[in-house]
């Protein structure tokens, strides 16, 4: 075999190998394949999450007004009530005797009392009116010379000691009389009797749900001791320790979702309402309050929850994950954008902050290329995209 035909037989190996080497350099000079995100413009909406506890804005705290035993408990932990609805009772031995006492007074002063002032009252009337003819009689019979000085002075002493007499009467009469002011007593005495006798009777004064019990029946019970503790009915909001360094974007009236974890299936409304004033230096959390927008029985003082804040929203923003940033400061960090196959260091301005996703408002536009992982910066590199997640929420 000739070296001519050897050759053309080797031929297609040869080349078959420079093409190899040389795309092999080419790779080479084109530098590592690394992954990296196309920027691109989407709604965009920012989220603080955490966990809290569904809590009470109002408990009202029941009690009783006067020393007694409890003889009746209605009521147990978890019990809707209504305002008037039957709590308690104390015994009323004692009341129901004042009670019998004051009703009996009132009957003896209309049955007895008030007849017996009104005769006295009307002898008194007649006898006075008999005194005075007779005192009159005399004063004619002195006139005329047929009667002494010393008669007719008896008949006027007679005449105005029945005058008090009748007085008196009439007072009497007057105080145990209708509407007189022995009556308004007794009935001031029975009313109070009444009162005393109803407040062994212990009712709700709101709609709510009882939380708590502190009393059986056979306890003794004082005014200041709180026997049961009542929710009121609407007033449910959930506690949220959030972390004093996730407080910047939330505000009041920011809109929310909870979810309780012995309820993952559904979802509450919910709106910031009150932020604390100040930090809980031990755990380095502050107090975020929610009002619930929507009825919620299914929630439980306590329950464990978990709060989805929308702290912002854009309709159309250029959007980066937050793995792409370097050198994070606030609102500004560096990226590493990759133009013409190769890696430039940029700095950018961003706007809202997530935990997985930031707007970008300066410093790069939609279509560019950066890099999530390092490199060195005028370093040939060959991007691998990555798909940013549709629909990503932070």
């Amino acid at each position: 075999m000739s070296a001519a035909t050897s050759f053309r037989r080797m031929l297609p190996l040869l080349l078959l190998v420079i093409l190899i080497g040389g795309w092999l350099a080419w790779r080479q000079w084109q530098g590592p394949q690394l992954p990296g995100y196309r920027l691109e413009m989407r709604p965009l909406v920012q989220r603080v999450v955490a966990s809290g506890e569904v809590d009470n804005q109002s408990i009202a705290q029941v009690g009783s007004e006067i020393t007694g035993v409890i003889s009746a408990r209605h009521v147990r932990e978890g019990d809707a009530v209504k305002a008037g609805d039957l709590l308690l009772e104390l015994r009323d031995d004692e009341q129901l005797a004042r009670l019998r006492e004051a009703e009996a007074a009132l009957r003896q002063l209309i049955d007895s009392s008030r007849p017996q002032a009104q005769a006295t009252l009307r002898d008194a009337q007649s006898n006075l009116e008999q005194l005075t003819r007779e005192r009159e009689r005399r004063e004619t019979l002195f006139e005329r010379k047929l009667l002494s000085s010393e008669a007719l002075e008896q008949a006027r002493r007679a005449e105005l000691a029945a005058k008090v007499i009748r007085d008196r009467a009439q007072l009497a009469a007057a105080a145990q009389g209708e509407g007189g002011s022995e009556e308004q007593v007794l009935r001031q005495r029975l009313e109070a009797a009444r009162a005393g006798l109803a407040k062994t009777r212990i009712h709700a004064h709101v709609d709510g749900i009882v939380q708590t019990r502190n009393v059986e029946p056979g306890d003794l019970v004082q005014p200041g001791r709180t026997l049961l503790e009542i929710a009121r009915a609407g007033s449910r909001e959930v506690l949220l320790p959030l972390d004093e360094k996730n407080l910047a974007p939330v505000a009041l009236g920011q809109s929310a979702r909870v979810i309780a974890d012995a309820y993952p299936a559904r979802e509450f409304a919910a709106r910031v309402s009150f932020i604390a004033p100040s930090v809980d230096t031990a755990r380095g959390t502050i107090d975020v309050h929610l009002d619930l927008d929507e009825t919620a029985e299914l929630l439980r003082q306590g329950m464990t929850v978990s709060v989805n804040i929308e702290t912002g929203r854009r309709e159309q923003a250029l959007v980066l994950p937050n793995d792409a940033l370097r050198a994070r400061d606030g609102e500004r960090a560096q990226v590493l954008r990759v133009r013409n196959g190769k890696v430039e260091r940029v700095k950018v301005r961003l706007g809202l902050l997530g935990t997985a996703m930031s707007e970008v408002l300066d410093g790069l536009q939609a279509g560019d290329l950066v890099l999530a992982d390092d490199a060195r910066e005028g370093q040939r590199v060959r991007v691998r995209e990555q798909a940013i997640p549709a629909g990503i929420q932070d």
